[in-house]
């Protein structure tokens, strides 16, 4: 298993929830997993199921100053799209709220020094969208009828009649994911192509090699529990053609989907809204890479990630952290990740 290290933050200390041995009523899910290629990656009342990380538990006293040899220029770069209303919105939902609270202030005075304040009250999608981390809440698969939440599966065999209401999810919540602290590898397609990748254009595994090769770059040295990162040019319309930058996108298909299994990493990242290709070379397929990755491998996602210091400086491989904003019960979390070379 791979080590998306996490390590103990100013003096916080993180948990690594480990694998347990399949529980009996799992059966059918791990039946429906293995016929479909996917690994036996369920558990007996596993919130989390970050199995991903189980090797952290013999490894994560050596593993952070591995990754830590990464660090040379101790530059930090700050990857992110900001969260907007004009782009990166796959569903668009806006801001329905208002910041601060109508009715300013939102309270006072107080006191003889006559205080008064304001606060916030936001109604709107939060978790998806701008830069965003898809943890493993985000996507299931429904097995059943039309409408049968009782088969509608996510990650570990969790089911939306179990685990899903409409106040969140009660398992799977990204609240249960802690900061993320891995070496991170970035393969700049649009940099060998020459050019900015179009919607539906799907990135191949001799793409990933060549690339890797005009970087000077090793395959051999991308390692269980890395993440894996895709410049494909796409993110130069962000802000500029909202309508083209959502209307689809190129990236990642199932070849490089398997590549990315058999590695053992832990996280796929680009410059998309979805890091995979859409529309899928395949017109029956939605979103496949999302199902594949995250549901039935718990590798998770980062969105709409901005690369071009880094690409500007040929620095290619960091030292990737991520801390999720832990919202409970929420999909997935906007935020900045840093890479540091």
């Amino acid at each position: 298993m791979p080590v998306c290290v996490l390590v103990p933050v100013i003096g916080g200390r993180c948990r690594v929830s480990l694998f347990v041995d399949p529980a009996p009523h799992m059966g059918g899910f791990a039946r429906w997993i293995e016929q479909r290629g996917a690994e036996k990656r369920i558990g007996r009342d596993l919130t989390v199921g970050h199995d991903r990380l189980r090797r952290a538990r013999t490894e994560r006293k050596k593993a952070p100053l591995q990754i830590c040899n990464f660090v040379r220029g101790g530059k930090v770069r700050l990857g992110e799209q900001q969260p907007v209303g004009d782009g990166g919105l796959f569903d668009r939902f806006g801001m329905l709220g208002e910041l601060p609270q109508a009715g300013s202030p939102t309270g006072g005075p107080f006191g003889e020094n006559r205080l008064v304040y304001h606060d916030e009250f936001v109604t709107t999608e939060i978790g998806q969208v701008g830069t965003q981390f898809d943890f493993l809440g985000h996507i299931g698969i429904a097995m059943g009828t039309p409408g049968d939440k009782a088969e509608m599966r996510f990650y570990n065999g969790h089911t939306v009649m179990d685990f899903s209401d409409a106040y969140g999810l009660k398992k799977l919540g990204v609240e249960n994911c802690k900061p993320l602290f891995a070496r991170g590898h970035l393969v700049d397609i649009a940099g060998l192509k020459g050019h900015m990748m179009e919607a539906g254009e799907e990135i191949t595994l001799a793409d990933l090699r060549a690339a890797l090769q005009k970087q000077n770059m090793q395959e051999s040295d991308i390692k269980p529990g890395d993440g894996i990162f895709f410049n494909t040019g796409w993110g130069s319309l962000w802000k500029k053609n909202s309508d083209k930058f959502n209307s689809g996108e190129p990236g990642i298909g199932l070849e490089i989907a398997q590549w990315v299994i058999e590695k053992d990493l832990c996280l796929t990242g680009g410059d998309t809204w979805a890091v995979e290709a859409v529309p899928n070379p395949d017109k029956t397929l939605v979103f496949p890479l999302h199902m594949t990755l995250q549901t039935k491998h718990g590798i998770m996602n980062h969105e709409n990630l901005f690369f071009d210091d880094l690409i500007a400086d040929k620095k290619y491989q960091f030292v990737y952290i991520f801390t999720p904003v832990p919202i409970v019960g929420a999909t997935g979390s906007p935020g900045v990740p840093i890479g540091i070379v």
